[in-house]
Formats: C-alpha cells, structure tokens, sequence
C-alpha cells in the first residue's frame, strides 16, 4: 500500500511539474507590460536573455527570477513529499520548460531553471555554478557560451562537492540538454557570428 501511495504521488507531482514549469513567464510577462509578443524579437526566444533585448530590465529580471523559481519550487516540493527523487524532477522541472505544452513544445532554453535546480539541489552548487557563467561572461562576453562553460563543469563542480551520487549522471544530462538547446548559438558561436553582451 505504501509503495502504491508513493507511485500515485511520483504520478501527481510529475503531472503538476510538467504543467508548472512549462509556464512561459517571459512571454506572459512581456505581453502585460505592452512588449507584444518575445516570439517576435530577437532571438525568438522565450528566456529572459531575449526579453532584456527589448530594453524593459525589470521585466526581464522578474522572467529570469520566475523561470529559476519553476526549478526551486519543483525540487523542494519533491524533496518534501517524495525524498530521493528530487533529481529527476529537477530535471523534469528544465525539460518542461524547454519544451511547454502552451507553446506547441517550444520553449525556453533552460538557463535559469536550471541554475534554479542547482540552488535547490545544493545553495554551493548554484553558487559555483553562477560564479562560473559571470566569470565567463566577463571574459567572453556571450551569454551563451557562459552558459555551456557553466554547464560543463557542473558536474565536475557536483563530484568535488561530494554531492549525492545520484547527481552526477542529472548534471551530464542537463549538460547535454542545455547543448542541444543551444545547437544555433553553437553554431553562431563556431561562425563567429554569436551576439556579444552590450
């Protein structure tokens, strides 16, 4: 029975995970504040980097602050009801941004979610893990290759932590995610054509 109650409660907050974080906060928030539609600007993209193209940096602050708090709140709520599983839905957490059901599965690029896994996962982790992307951005000025160089060594930075095992193989994984997720900006980057931070 109590196998069976744990089972329906994996089910329910995987459901209410899913259907949390694919909120597309950036998209909800730029359209209050008469930015019309993030789709249309820059990049295309959903993410806070996209919506600071269009000037308004409080809102993109606050879809940065929302779309890292989708990451806390699933990873704590798992914690709490359901320990030992707060990984995956992690995980599930940046997976349901990047691909939302609201916007035909075409999300955000899983950024601040993550960094907001990181923080709940471990406060060390997210810390080193941000240190990382500022340090890079101050030395490359692109936010997205800040954003891999922080992906690859999250892993390295999770093993020296001697976080929980089960953390190694989710920190690979958002790694490769977040790679994928950035495949145009890899190219951009290999044309040398990548924006720069201004």
């Amino acid at each position: 029975m109590e196998s069976l109650n744990t089972e329906l409660m994996v089910i329910i907050i995987a459901v209410c995970t899913y259907f949390f974080a694919a909120i597309p906060f950036g998209l909800i928030f730029s359209k209050l504040a008469g930015l019309g539609d993030i789709r249309k600007v820059g990049s295309g993209n959903i993410g806070a980097t996209n919506v600071l193209r269009t000037g308004n940096k409080k809102i993109a602050a606050l879809t940065l602050l929302c779309d890292a708090l989708k990451g806390v709140v699933v990873v704590l709520i798992s914690a709490y009801f359901i320990p030992g599983h707060e990984y995956a839905f992690g995980f599930l957490a940046i997976f349901s941004h990047i691909f939302p059901i609201y916007l035909k599965f075409k999300g955000g690029k899983g950024v601040a979610t993550t960094l907001g896994v990181y923080f709940a996962w471990s406060p060390l982790l997210g810390l080193l893990v941000l240190a990382t992307w500022l340090l890079a951005a101050k030395l490359f000025k692109i936010s997205s290759l800040s954003a891999l160089v922080a992906a690859v060594l999250a892993p390295f930075f999770a093993y020296f932590l001697s976080m929980n095992p089960a953390v190694l193989p989710f920190t690979a994984l958002i790694a490769v995610t977040l790679f994928y997720t950035h495949r145009d900006n890899i190219k951009r980057l290999v044309n040398k054509q990548e924006s720069a931070i201004s």
